[in-house]
């Protein structure tokens, strides 16, 4: 009769315990303050050195649109050089006798005194410039170049625009970074949950087991086999705990984040209420995406180039004015003048008709590409489309799972204390218990990592 009693009072706290532990594990709100999605990837936006490197070349970009810009105005240079020579740089002899004409000698003769003819034969050294100073200050303005300057202002702001671009495309992949880092944190966190639950359920069981035991109807085997299950979940814990803190510090450094004792805010699973986002066609998509602005700017530059290829094949022309000074005679000469100067390029046509094809088969390749990378990018969005829907389908089979799974533990605890079945198909029943929540847990994590592909192969 007391051993009646026992199983009778052993039944009734395992139902109990039973109808607590076997209720689908909730998906509940982190407890605590933590961090937000949101605030990590403000978090990274600002602190993160792939964003801080792509705003240094915006700048360093637009600092090369504005040096372009300067090539629209005169050209003003200044010139100034002072010597000391140790002999005069213009130096010859003169023999005023050689320069005498004939009749001027004979008239000469009669008139001058013999000393005064004799030194006229002697030749006279003449010394200038051995040192002086010279100055000139010039401003030169182009007229026509061949369309480089138009051409080389328009490349820079293409340089400017594609700096935009790639600082746009850093941000999307900060922004994806740092949500993948989240879930990741969010999946761990949430197995931790499923642990907790599954350690109630197995020290109910233990509990139970070791009345059973103690009262002689159950084998001490079943509770041994209870005590393993509890030291393999003990195990899980200890790795999802040291998951969780290594991926919290990758993502405190990835965020610019001092404090890595963070918690982060989970946001409930609901997915199967409807899909948060809706399709969009490729080819609509496809002119906002950052990447098939890119390839058109790298058509367009591929296009100037050429022009600029083209332009130093053609003459050039420019007008000037200068003011100039020197001494080089021992006294100050300065004067003003007006020039004009024509360049042309006689013997660069030859090789620059080659570099005008060469340009020419690039612009033709970034042509090419674009219209190649343009498909792959429908492709990628089509793909992503299909890998979210799939996503949101395996939420619901792994929902359902966690239903027969339930029932299935359900009806084994019910055998096991009817006796009909053993600990170990029990225990079986629990595990597949549990793999059935971290599977859904797993495929709420891939519905999110999915909705966020996709919202990057369509630009958002």
């Amino acid at each position: 009769m007391n051993k009646i009693a026992i199983i009778i009072v052993m039944c009734i706290s395992t139902v109990s315990a039973f109808s607590q532990a076997s209720a689908p594990l909730p998906h509940r709100e982190g407890q605590g303050e933590g961090l937000s999605l949101q605030q990590l990837k403000d978090s990274a936006l600002h602190n993160n050195i792939a964003i801080r490197t792509a705003r240094h070349d915006i700048e360093a970009a637009r600092q090369q649109r504005k040096e372009a810009f300067t090539k629209f105005f005169p050209n003003v240079s200044g010139t100034g050089l002072w010597f000391n020579a140790n002999k005069g740089m213009a130096q010859t002899t003169v023999n005023p006798s050689e320069m005498i004409p004939a009749e001027l000698a004979s008239t000469l003769a009669t008139t001058f005194p013999a000393e005064a003819l004799a030194a006229l034969a002697n030749p006279i050294s003449i010394s200038m410039m051995k040192n002086g100073t010279i100055g000139s200050l010039t401003a030169m303005q182009p007229v026509f170049a061949g369309g480089q300057i138009v051409n080389g202002n328009k490349l820079a702001k293409v340089g400017e625009d594609v700096s935009r671009l790639q600082l746009r495309l850093s941000e999307q992949e900060v922004e994806a970074t740092t949500e993948t880092y989240y879930w990741q944190i969010v999946s761990l966190q949430e197995k931790m949950k499923t642990i907790a639950a599954v350690d109630t359920l197995l020290a109910d069981i233990h509990k139970d087991v070791d009345v059973a035991v103690r009262a002689g109807v159950a084998l001490r085997n079943d509770l041994l086999q209870v005590q393993l299950r509890q030291n393999d979940v003990a195990s899980q814990r200890l790795k999802l705990q040291n998951g969780i803190a290594i991926v919290r510090l990758l993502l405190a450094q990835f965020c610019g984040l001092a404090d890595t004792a963070f918690t982060v805010q989970s946001k409930p699973f609901s997915p199967l209420q409807g899909q948060d986002v809706s399709a969009s066609s490729p080819d609509t998509a496809l002119p906002g995406l950052a990447e098939y602005q890119l390839l058109q700017k790298q058509v367009e530059a591929a296009r100037l180039q050429k022009r600029l290829t083209i332009g130093k094949q053609l003459p050039s022309v420019a007008v000037g004015a200068g003011y100039n000074y020197h001494n080089l005679l021992d006294r100050d000469h300065a004067f003003g003048m007006l020039f004009a100067t024509v360049s042309v390029p006689l013997s660069d046509w030859w090789g620059g008709s080659h570099a005008i094809k060469r340009k020419q088969l690039e612009q033709q390749k970034a042509e090419e590409q674009l219209t190649d990378n343009a498909e792959l990018l429908k492709i990628r969005i089509q793909k992503s489309w299909n890998d979210m829907q799939e996503a949101y389908q395996q939420v619901g089979i792994a929902q359902r799972s966690i239903e027969q799974a339930q029932e299935n533990l359900r009806l084994h605890r019910n055998y096991y204390r009817a006796g009909t079945a053993t600990m170990s198909n029990l225990l079986e029943a629990q595990l597949l218990y549990q793999q059935s929540c971290d599977k859904h847990t797993d495929a709420c994590i891939d519905y999110e990592t999915a909705c966020l592909k996709y919202r990057h192969a369509i630009g958002q």
